[in-house]
Order: C-alpha cells, then structure tokens, then sequence
C-alpha cells in the first residue's frame, strides 16, 4: 500500500467524514470570473469532400452542412445550454447567473501522420458571470456539450470522429489565475 501525503486537499471531501460535500462560498465576496476552455475536434478527409461538393469552395470557417442542418450554428446554441446546465450535470456546482457564453469555431487542415489529412476544428467556450465562485466547469460543460454536438451531427457522414482533448485554457478571478 503506498500512502501520499501532501498539503493539498480535495476540495468536495469533507476532512471530519470523508463524505462528498459542496463547498461553502457562503463567506465569499462576489468577484468578476471568467473561463476559457477549448476543444480539438478531428474529422477524417471525407466530411472535407463533403464541404467541397457541397458548396463548391469552402470560406475558411463556413459551416458544415448535414441532414441534421447547419453543424455550428447548432453546436454554439448546444455549447451555450450546456454552460447554462452544468449545476444540473455536476453534483456539486453551484448554480450560476451566468452573465456571457461565447462559443468559438475554427476550422483548420492539418496534416496527420497517422491518416491523410484530416480536418481540425478548434471550438472555446469563454464563460463570465460575477460571484463567489468560478465558472471553469461552466467553461468545460460548453465545450464539451458544443463537441458532442459536432459529433451527433457529422456522424451521418463518417463515424471517424474524434474529439482529440478538452482543456482549461484561462481562468481569471477567485483565489489565482491561470493561462
């Protein structure tokens, strides 16, 4: 059995009991906070043809086109909902007013070892809101809601979808920043 000792603590663990538990920011003074996180989305070479043949050349971030409909206006709409609902998602979030939802989307070729050329998207969810604790799950739950988004609606065209990582790319407000 190795045992870790360390300072930090687990911050939905109550020290007495063990027990899950919300934190309390009952004593907090209420602070401006924001939250950026991004998502890589990979699609393989084919839903690229697919653009092309569709609208004959492709603006860099057009959207894509599928039975379902216009893919990112649909994910920006889902990603905003799923920043909205995350008190409802995750045990312990507090719900929040949140006071701005951004979504983000670019698309970008990029060259893959593994397979030909696949197609890259880049999707942020920047989040704010003014309170007593942070809106980096809110930042995390629209990036991650808008993704799954973009996979249920290209999945007609290819199953090859991967979203390649989600992660926290700002945090300001609260006890520290991050970037």
């Amino acid at each position: 059995t190795t045992i870790i000792t360390s300072s930090l603590s687990l911050s939905h663990i109550n020290p007495q009991n063990g027990s899950p538990c919300m934190v309390n920011v009952s004593n907090k003074v209420p602070t401006k906070r924001t939250a950026i996180a991004r998502a890589i989305i990979s699609l393989p070479k084919s839903v690229n043809e697919h653009i092309f043949e569709q609208q004959g050349t492709r603006e860099k971030n057009s959207d894509i086109m599928t039975p379902k409909g216009a893919v990112f206006h649909t994910a920006i709409i889902a990603g905003v909902l799923g920043a909205k609902k995350t008190s409802e998602l995750i045990p312990f979030c507090h719900p929040l007013a949140i006071e701005d939802c951004q979504i983000r989307i670019q698309i970008s070729n990029q060259k893959n070892q593994i397979t030909n050329e696949r197609i890259e998207i880049s999707l942020e969810c920047e989040v704010v809101t003014t309170g007593k604790t942070g809106v980096e799950m809110e930042a995390w739950t629209g990036a991650s809601v808008a993704s799954l988004c973009i996979v249920d609606m290209c999945k007609s065209l290819t199953q090859d979808i991967t979203i390649d990582k989600i992660f926290l790319v700002k945090k300001t407000g609260g006890k520290s920043d991050f970037s």
